[in-house]
């Protein structure tokens, strides 16, 4: 408004007769504040499995953070692309770790992680992005890669995680939140212990977004998956099976031999 203000100050001076008042309409928006600084192809869409969105705070204020992970037949390896600091990378493998081990539990065949190599890719521009607040997103983008499933549209979220599924606290809130409304994003997970932050911001800021405090992992995948727990997971091949049963009997065969051999 400020800017409107000074433009219309200018041309009055410029041009004491100007008819007054002067009504400034959509149309005009252009002249006096110039091309916008987003449109519709910055808005990011996760869209397909393994992909998430997430806010980061940088020195040019918040932003959203796409997270795109891709798996392929391998032996378990992880790489890791795109402007990724130390912080950002350690919170990769503890979301990783974190999914291992609670393969049973979330319904993931724990050898998908050592039949598959994966890729984790951030496509965000030439800003490196670092800091404790990625955790949250990198591990739903995992889990929707390892489990095949889109996350709830419309959906962003912040907060890292620690080694025992913990989401902590981040800072930056206020950036966060006005980033993802740039991105059309309605609603917001965040760390439980920024309520109070979350208290303080203005209505305007906050207004037409919904936000959900999660206090642990599993509460941000059982909102981001509202399905899950009828989703039907991939099978193992016939073969895979049929080999399994084998080396189950073999293992049994030979600690029965050993049991005989001890005792006799």
């Amino acid at each position: 408004m400020d800017k409107i203000n000074r433009k219309i100050a200018l041309k009055i001076l410029e041009n004491p007769d100007l008819a007054r008042p002067i009504k400034v309409n959509d149309k005009d928006l252009k002249e006096f504040l110039g091309l916008p600084y987003f449109n519709d192809d910055d808005i990011i869409v996760a869209d397909k499995p393994g992909m998430a969105i997430g806010l980061a705070w940088t020195n040019m204020g918040g932003d959203t953070l796409a997270i795109e992970a891709q798996a392929f037949k391998g032996n378990g390896k992880l790489q890791l692309t795109g402007q990724l600091g130390d912080v950002m990378q350690e919170s990769v493998n503890i979301a990783l770790t974190w999914l291992k081990s609670h393969a049973v539990q979330l319904r993931i065949d724990p050898e998908w992680f050592t039949t598959h190599d994966i890729h984790l890719h951030v496509p965000e521009g030439a800003i490196k992005k670092d800091g404790p607040s990625a955790g949250v997103t990198m591990t739903t983008a995992l889990f929707s890669l390892a489990t095949g499933q889109v996350i709830r549209p419309h959906l962003a979220m912040t907060g890292e995680i620690s080694l025992m599924g913990k989401v902590l606290p981040i800072g930056g809130l206020k950036e966060k939140v006005l980033a993802a409304k740039r991105n059309r994003i309605t609603d917001i997970l965040i760390p439980a212990n920024n309520k109070k932050d979350l208290d303080e911001l203005d209505e305007l800021v906050t207004k037409g977004v919904s936000f959900h405090l999660m206090h642990e992992v599993n509460e941000v995948l059982d909102f981001a998956f509202p399905d899950d727990k009828d989703a039907v997971r991939p099978q193992k091949e016939a073969a895979s099976v049929e080999e399994d049963k084998k080396l189950k009997t073999m293992a049994a065969t030979i600690a029965t031999a050993v049991k005989e051999a001890l005792n006799g």
